[in-house]
């Protein structure tokens, strides 16, 4: 690569439907989209990528898709969660006793920004991190 030449974007794309429920395989997934990502930084881009996706299996409609977009020379992966259903998540308190219902706060804390974008046939939900690569 000559000097001034940034590294390329890489995209990767993953289906789900009803029946890929395996949070687990779509982190190896995700892992093994992202090599070079920080290991620090990877632990919370799987973290923010399961709660999305984790609530698309609570609360969304099927078929769906996540994109993984890592920028090296920006040191950002854009994680978006795609859906049938136009019902936008909604941040929420809990209580300190509640077993469920941080998924939203943990994005939101994670991320260096996320959002939701509506669709004439569903939302996308996204979440931007900041990563280093390893060196």
């Amino acid at each position: 690569m000559a000097i001034g030449d940034d590294p390329p974007d890489r995209t990767h794309v993953l289906g789900l439907d009803r029946d890929v429920a395996d949070i687990a395989a779509v982190r190896r997934w995700a892992r093994s989209s992202l090599p070079g990502v920080d290991e620090d930084d990877l632990g919370d881009v799987l973290l923010v990528l399961t709660e999305l996706v984790s609530n698309v299996h609570d609360h969304a409609a099927f078929p769906a898709r996540v994109e993984l977009r890592w920028s090296p020379h920006a040191h950002l992966v854009r994680i978006a969660v795609q859906d049938g259903s136009t019902s936008p998540p909604q941040l929420r308190r809990f209580s300190a006793d509640a077993a469920r219902g941080r998924g939203l706060m943990l994005v939101n804390q994670l991320s260096k920004q996320w959002g939701v974008t509506e669709l004439a046939t569903g939302k996308t939900v996204w979440a931007v991190l900041h990563c280093t690569t390893t060196p």
